[in-house]
């Protein structure tokens, strides 16, 4: 009977997020992101088998109004642990597609976010549910303790 439960609620949850090409918002089921859905204005099909970029302008309102948890991974490009942590992030995407949204943000072009939150060491793993964060992780660490951190929210 739980899985009945878990089932429909998964059904009923819902993300919000900012089209990567047209910036506009869309609400998307979440039982339904390995049909692959598009943008509501522009089309572009919007892939959740692979972690969802974040901006600055997306942040808040992507974890506010997204029912499933949210896993970000806040990182840099020239960063070296971020790069070996990245398959990883990768995996989880894939594995936890419909089940969590699985998301990075740039520290570098995201300032603002990263003051405010006190992100002092990349790469540094943060998860959210509800908008609030129930797990975190400062440094590159395996596929496994991120499935941990992600298990908390689940």
């Amino acid at each position: 009977m739980a899985t009945k439960t878990n089932e429909t609620a998964t059904a009923a949850s819902r993300l919000t997020v900012q089209c990567q090409f047209c910036q506009t918002w869309n609400r998307v089921a979440a039982d339904r992101l390995e049909q692959g859905p598009k943008c509501g204005k522009c089309g572009t099909p919007m892939r959740f088998d692979r972690p969802w970029a974040l901006t600055e302008d997306s942040f808040e309102r992507t974890l506010r109004e997204s029912d499933l948890p949210v896993m970000v991974d806040f990182y840099a490009d020239w960063c070296g642990p971020c790069k070996a942590m990245a398959p990883a992030v990768d995996e989880l995407s894939r594995t936890y597609q419909g089940r969590a949204l699985i998301a990075k943000l740039d520290t570098d072009r995201a300032p603002r976010v990263s003051q405010q939150l006190r992100i002092n060491g990349i790469p540094t793993t943060i998860v959210y549910k509800g908008g609030r964060e129930v797990a975190k992780q400062v440094g590159a660490v395996p596929k496994a303790q991120l499935e941990g951190l992600l298990k908390k929210a689940l």
